[in-house]
Parts: structure tokens; C-alpha cells; sequence
């Protein structure tokens, strides 16, 4: 805003152009593999938004780079836990649910954290 530039166009522009990247991708994958499924990403986002999540609850947010060491950090814990869930047995069709639980256990850790502090 100080430079005369109009951060909500910024913002729209910003998201015109990462939409436009992630139709392209769409369009390319569905060429290479020669059909397209209503299904072929929707888990994408929620592994996206687990280890976002996870990273920052687990290794905190100081800094810029630190950020993005949590996220793959956190991405790397999701998917050791996954792969540990599915080696002890638990069908595959729960595990939707089981990433809900532990999303669910790392949003509430910070509140549980500040209860524990404060006894």
C-alpha cells in the first residue's frame, strides 16, 4: 500500500495465476495418463493441509525458514504415521477418517498445551 500498489487486485491476480498453474496441471496430467477421474485429487488437499498443520503445531513458526522446515517436517510425521497405521492392519478405507482424528488432535495440542502450562 505505501507504493501505490492495490493489494486487493495484488491478491486476486495472485490467485488468478496459481489457479490457472493448477488447471494446466490437471489438463497435462489428464493427457498423459489419457482419462480424468472426478476423484484423482481430493485427498491432495487434506495431505497438504495435515502436514501444514502438524508441522506447525510440532516445530512451531518462528521464522520464514522455519515454517518451511515444519511443513516438511510435518509432512514427513503424517506419512510415518500413515504408514505405520496401515502396516498394524486398519483397512485402508478408514484411513480418511483416522486423518481427520489426528488433524483434529494436532489443531486442539496448543490449547491443551496452554491448559497444562497453567496448572
Amino acid at each position: 500500500r505505501a507504493q501505490g500498489v492495490n493489494t486487493d487486485n495484488m491478491i486476486v491476480l495472485g490467485l488468478l495465476i496459481s489457479n490457472g498453474f493448477v488447471g494446466m496441471s490437471g489438463a497435462l496430467i489428464g493427457q498423459f495418463q489419457g482419462f480424468a477421474d472426478v476423484g484423482m485429487g481430493i485427498g491432495t488437499i487434506v495431505i497438504g493441509l495435515a502436514s501444514v498443520i502438524i508441522g506447525e503445531v510440532v516445530f512451531g513458526t518462528k521464522s520464514f525458514v522455519r515454517s518451511l522446515i515444519a511443513v516438511v517436517l510435518g509432512s514427513i510425521v503424517y506419512r510415518i504415521v500413515i504408514a505405520a497405521v496401515l502396516y498394524m492392519g486398519m483397512p485402508p478405507n478408514d484411513l480418511k477418517l483416522f486423518t481427520a482424528i489426528l488433524v483434529a488432535i494436532a489443531l486442539s495440542l496448543p490449547t491443551l498445551k496452554a491448559k497444562w502450562l497453567a496448572r
